[in-house]
């Protein structure tokens, strides 16, 4: 049998071994009768000093036989292997006897033994082999720990004679691997805001594992700091971490301030948000200006004048943005400044063929931006590459005409171009069918007259109406006039039905002239919720109301100490408000340069809101603080 290398030198075949230990058994027997013989140490078959070499587990460290109590020694295992005893450094470094260190082969541990001779010289040498080679490497490991017990430690497997060294980190955290440094060094994310919502709330509900009952019953001193501190637009700070929420004073007052609003106009006997598709709520209700001319005239009067208040402090920065909600549209009116935008802006939605045709009869120039979005986003697959390409795409669109107009009945009208964004006719003015005579089909088809066409033309138009994409954006100087505009349109109020002859409703986060103070009605719950097999307690918090952008977020910013940054809120958003998270067709990042500190909000519900949306047309439906860390849904 081959020797390899990292086996022991004196490795025998399993037959060999077994007629060793039976001539072993015998020598003992022989031994052991004769009285001169129980003085001896061993067999025959071993060296006066092989008890020395004796192993508890072979290979095991080298224990002397004048510690032990007694009994039966047990020799070394002949199948051990030094590559699995010692370390590949400690089996390749072996010391002579005149202290100079070599490595240690195949071929110098064979000078130590011989293969050939009498058995009991080869166990002899054997035993002295192994002997000069253990106390060598013992005192080589004796060497090694001592020099690198301060970089590194033994973990010892289930076998005490097998054990794995590994180094302790002394070097820079920056040479680790990035597998290895991921799990350890690099946290998770934590996101301190989420993003700004231009939509109107109709509820939020809050629900937290602690106590939320601090929110309601506020006494009359703190209420009345709070509406204070609102109308002054004073704001305190308070503590990342609050013990007790409802015995602090201040943290309470700070709620009442943030569920304060202002409207117009008031009537305590009607809900006047919102107005879109609310007949109900006015069905059976007193009206008494639906009859009366004089009134209804009154009415709209005042409310002219606090629309002319409220963009007055809009252009000046006193007034961030307000919500003007009639019973067909809404319009948002921001300042500059906000939203992204360095210019005065006004998104309406949704609007109507009518209203849109009556702007531009006014002069007031608008932009759809949902529907110009979408033309841009077709502008790469419409473009053409090669001349060849572009005759070869034309001809193929006259023969499908042609096949096309071939195919109708007399009688039908024929799609003159592609149904795409012309609805299926030419912008030819004079509705000229030339291209009929070219192709010799003049005679057979019955071309359609002028009113057909132009409402082919605009079925394009009117099929916005109603829908998010309709919304439009109006900037600038343009939003004066679309100021004056709304306060003479008649259309603005209905003329008939339960909210005949009602102005819209003006909705604004500060006072303006002609409004009247309001509050969000705020109501706490203790509920138990299932959690897989067990109920846990929960509290929740119930906010109704017109919900302002800036309500929210303080809201919002006031539980992250209170619940020690663990809550979620579920947000119901009045849906025609949703696309006014859209933007606006001027170019957006430049509002952060415009002074708001005057405009009445708290710094960090300016900072959030100047920023543009990134919610699109669509508002945030979900929102959850883990560990003050937020994460949406929209």
């Amino acid at each position: 049998m081959s020797q390899q290398a990292g086996y022991s030198p004196s490795f025998k075949r399993p037959a060999e071994i077994m007629r060793m230990r039976r001539k072993r058994a015998r020598s003992d027997a022989g031994v052991f009768s004769s009285p001169s013989a129980q003085g001896s140490t061993g067999s025959p078959g071993q060296s006066e000093s092989s008890p020395a070499c004796v192993r508890p587990f072979s290979p095991g460290p080298l224990f002397n036989t004048q510690n032990r109590s007694g009994g039966g020694t047990k020799r070394r295992n002949p199948f051990a292997n030094l590559e699995n005893t010692y370390s590949p450094k400690k089996k390749l470094l072996i010391y002579n006897d005149d202290g100079n260190a070599e490595a240690a082969d195949s071929h110098k541990i064979n000078k130590w033994t011989e293969k050939e001779g009498d058995e009991d010289m080869s166990t002899k040498t054997e035993c002295q082999g192994v002997l000069r080679l253990s106390a060598r490497l013992t005192e080589v490991e004796n060497q090694e720990r001592q020099d690198i017990s301060s970089k590194k430690c033994l973990t010892f497997s289930e076998d005490d004679s097998l054990f794995e060294e590994e180094e302790e980190d002394v070097k820079s955290p920056l040479l680790k691997s990035p597998q290895a440094i991921a799990p350890a060094s690099i946290a998770p994310p934590v996101c301190t805001e989420y993003p700004a919502d231009w939509s109107l709330k109709t509820r939020l509900l809050f629900t937290s594992s602690l106590s939320l009952l601090w929110a309601e019953h506020p006494k009359a001193q703190e209420e009345a700091l709070g509406l204070n501190q609102h109308c002054r637009a004073h704001f305190g700070t308070l503590p990342h971490s609050l013990q007790d929420p409802k015995s602090c004073s201040e943290l309470r007052s700070a709620f009442q301030q943030s569920l304060v609003y202002w409207q117009h106009p008031s009537l305590p006997w009607i809900s006047l948000f919102p107005r879109i598709n609310a007949e109900r709520n006015f069905t059976g209700k007193s009206t008494p200006w639906a009859q009366d001319a004089a009134l209804q005239q009154n009415l709209m009067s005042e409310w002219s004048v606090s629309l002319s208040s409220l963009y007055s402090l809009l252009k000046a920065k006193l007034c961030p943005y307000f919500y003007l909600c009639s019973y067909q549209f809404t319009v948002l009116f921001r300042a500059a400044g906000l939203g992204g935008s360095n210019s005065i802006s006004a998104l309406i939605s949704p609007s109507t063929r009518g209203l849109r045709e009556a702007m531009k009869a006014e002069g007031i120039e608008f932009s759809l931006p949902l529907v110009e979005e979408r033309r841009k986003s077709r502008e790469p697959q419409n473009l053409t590459v090669h001349q060849g390409e572009e005759e070869e795409e034309e001809e193929r669109k006259e023969k499908a005409q042609a096949q096309e107009c071939s195919e109708l009945k007399e009688g039908e009208n024929c799609r003159a171009g592609d149904e795409g964004e012309n609805n299926g006719f030419n912008d030819d003015e004079d509705g000229s069918f030339s291209w009929l005579k070219e192709m010799g089909v003049q005679d057979k088809i019955k071309k359609p007259d002028s009113i057909s066409i132009q409402l082919r033309k605009e079925g394009h138009a009117v099929a916005l109406d109603h829908k998010p994409e309709s919304v439009v954006c109006v900037e600038g100087l343009h939003t004066f006039t679309l100021i004056n505009f709304l306060i003479n349109c008649k259309s603005l109020v209905a003329a008939a039905g339960s909210q005949a002859g009602l102005p819209p409703t003006l909705l604004a986060p500060v006072a303006f002239r002609g409004a009247a103070v309001h509050t969000l009605k705020a109501r706490s719950v203790n509920v138990k919720s299932q959690v897989g097999s067990t109920y846990q307690n929960f509290s929740s918090l119930e906010i109704t109301g017109p919900i302002l952008p800036s309500s929210l977020h303080t809201i919002t910013t006031l539980l992250r100490p209170a619940q020690k940054g663990n809550f979620s809120a579920n947000l119901y958003t009045h849906t025609p408000t949703a696309v006014m998270n859209t933007h606006t067709t001027k170019e957006q990042g430049a509002g952060g340069s415009v002074d708001l500190s005057g405009c009445g909000l708290h710094p960090a519900s300016i900072q959030q809101l100047q920023q543009p949306s990134s919610l699109g047309k669509t508002a945030l439906t979900y929102i959850n603080m883990n560990n003050y860390s937020y994460t949406w849904k929209n």
